[in-house]
């Protein structure tokens, strides 16, 4: 049984540690679910629904057995989910090669290092070096802005890539299992 001293230290914890306190932080914190929905099923969505069943009818006809109809709808949705961690990876990194203005997280904060001496000085009045303003107005281009992309989003896409590794295997399998399934089916009939 706990004591009494424990049972109010574990309350007052509580009340330290109960999420983000700061409006910013709290809508940050109610975002975190809402990444690119790769985590939902295919089977959520109506349209979605009716792009595998489309797909499964074209994989396996119309005169299939329930059990070869199902498995076609097992590689249906994983067709599908494929198709949708491309598309939102496509998304990502064409959103990130359209911004003309895109710079990485740290070229911004080296950028405020080198200007916050200036704004710390005598005010409005301190004039910045002309060779701070060419720094400050630079934007990387062309292959290194790729690099820079790349190099920031590095967690996303790593997570992109173990969804479609996830996909692939889930529909390799299911291929086997329908192959598996079609070869017991035909058996069946040349008897």
């Amino acid at each position: 049984m706990s004591s009494t001293l424990k049972i109010n230290s574990n309350r007052a914890n509580a009340r330290v540690s109960t999420g983000p306190k700061s409006a910013a932080g709290r809508t940050r914190s109610a975002r975190n679910g809402l990444r690119h929905g790769l985590n939902l099923s295919v089977r959520s969505d109506p349209i979605l629904s009716e792009e595998v069943e489309t797909l499964a009818r074209e994989i396996v006809g119309t005169d299939a057995n329930p059990e070869v109809q199902e498995l076609a709808r097992r590689i249906a949705e994983a067709q599908i989910d494929l198709r949708r961690v491309r598309y939102a990876r496509h998304e990502l990194l064409s959103h990130a090669l359209a911004d003309s203005d895109y710079e990485s997280r740290a070229s911004i904060k080296a950028k405020y290092a080198l200007i916050a001496p200036y704004a710390r000085g005598a005010g409005l009045v301190t004039p910045v070096p002309d060779h701070i303003i060419r720094i400050l107005e630079w934007k990387p281009k062309g292959p290194l802005k790729f690099a820079t992309i790349l190099s920031d989003m590095t967690r996303k896409l790593s997570a992109m890539d173990r969804y479609e590794r996830r996909t692939l295997s889930r529909r390799k399998f299911a291929i086997r299992a329908f192959d598996a399934a079609r070869a017991v089916a035909a058996g069946r009939t040349e008897r």
